[in-house]
C-alpha cells in the first residue's frame, strides 16, 4: 500500500466483509476515509473500530440505502458539501436476493441495488472525482457475470425470477457500465476498472431465509478465501501506482483478464447506459 494520506476515498458497503477491510486499509494507508452504509449504528462502530485499529481520525460514515434513489442523491449531496474532490470511489455495495423483491422506487431489488446504485452515485459525484489530479472508480463486479445475458425486454425479471441469474445479470452490468464509463471519460484523469474479488467467507446471502443461509455459510467456511484476501483487488485498484492511468479493464487477482464476451458489447453496454439513465432519472454528460 502506498501513501495516501493526501486522498479522500468512499467504499460503499463498508460496515462488514470486503468493504469493511477495503475501507480499513485505506485508513491505514492514511487516506481519509467516508465509508457507506445503511445502518448507522453499524456505520459508527465501523468507524470507532477503524481508527482505534489503523490510528487514522480521518474516518466517517454515512448512512444510505444504496438501494433508493433519493438516498443515492442525498449521499451524494452530502459528500459534494464535505469534499470539494474525491480521489477515489470504490463502489462496493450490493446484495443477493432468492426472491423477488422491489426497491423503493418501484424496482427490482437486485438490479437497483447492484447496479443503479453505482452508475447514479458515479455520475452524481464525477464533478468532483474529476476535480482530483487523478481518481479511480473501482467497481467491485463477480465472476458471476459469466454466462448471464441482459434481457432489454424484461431487465426488471418479472418473467421466471431467479435469484443467481438476476444476481449474474447485475454484475455483467457492473463491467458493462465500466467499460462504456471508462469509453466516455478517455482523455480525463478518471480511471474506472471493475474485478471480481473471488468467493470470498462474509455474511453475503445470509439475509435470504429457508435452507440459503446455513449452505451458504457451509459453503464459504470450506472453500471461501478471507476478506481480507478477497480485498487486496479493491485496494490493488484503488491505490497502487503501477495501474495508475489504467482504465476500462477487468481485474482478478489483481492481474487484468478477459471478462465474459457479453461484457465487450458496446451496443448492449450503450441502450443499458440509456435505460439506467431513464430509470434514474439522470442527465448528464460523463
Amino acid at each position: 500500500m502506498t501513501d495516501l494520506s493526501d486522498k479522500v476515498i468512499v467504499v460503499t458497503g463498508a460496515t462488514a466483509g470486503l468493504g469493511l477491510v477495503t475501507a480499513r486499509e485505506l485508513a491505514r494507508s492514511g487516506a481519509t476515509l467516508v465509508g457507506v452504509g445503511r445502518d448507522p449504528a453499524k456505520g459508527a462502530a465501523a468507524a470507532a473500530q477503524i481508527r482505534q485499529a489503523t490510528g487514522n481520525p480521518r474516518v466517517t460514515y454515512l448512512t444510505a440505502d444504496l438501494s433508493s434513489q433519493a438516498q443515492v442523491r442525498g449521499l451524494a449531496a452530502e459528500l459534494l458539501n464535505r469534499h470539494a474532490r474525491l480521489d477515489g470511489l470504490v463502489n462496493n455495495a450490493g446484495a443477493y436476493f432468492e426472491r423477488r423483491q422491489e426497491s423503493a422506487d418501484g424496482l427490482e431489488l437486485t438490479f437497483a441495488l447492484n447496479h443503479l446504485s453505482y452508475f447514479l452515485l458515479t455520475n452524481l459525484v464525477l464533478g468532483a472525482l474529476r476535480a482530483a489530479p487523478a481518481a479511480r472508480v473501482v467497481n467491485v463486479s463477480s465472476g458471476a457475470h459469466f454466462g448471464a445475458r441482459l434481457n432489454f425486454d424484461d431487465l426488471q425479471n418479472r418473467r421466471g425470477y431467479s435469484g443467481f441469474g438476476v444476481y449474474g445479470q447485475s454484475k455483467l452490468a457492473n463491467v458493462l457500465f465500466t467499460y462504456e464509463l471508462a469509453r466516455r471519460l478517455a482523455g480525463t484523469a478518471v480511471t474506472v476498472n471493475a474485478l471480481h474479488p473471488g468467493f470470498v467467507a462474509t455474511q453475503f446471502g445470509w439475509n435470504n431465509g429457508g435452507l440459503l443461509r446455513p449452505a451458504l455459510r457451509l459453503i464459504q467456511r470450506l472453500v471461501a478465501r478471507s476478506p481480507e484476501q478477497g480485498a487486496q483487488t479493491s485496494l490493488y485498484l484503488a491505490s497502487a501506482p503501477e495501474v495508475a492511468g489504467v482504465t476500462g479493464q477487468y481485474f482478478v487477482d489483481c492481474r487484468p483478464a478477459r471478462s465474459a464476451p457479453a461484457s465487450y458489447d458496446e451496443a448492449a453496454a450503450r441502450r443499458l447506459w440509456e435505460i439506467s439513465e431513464e430509470l434514474t432519472g439522470w442527465r448528464g454528460k460523463a
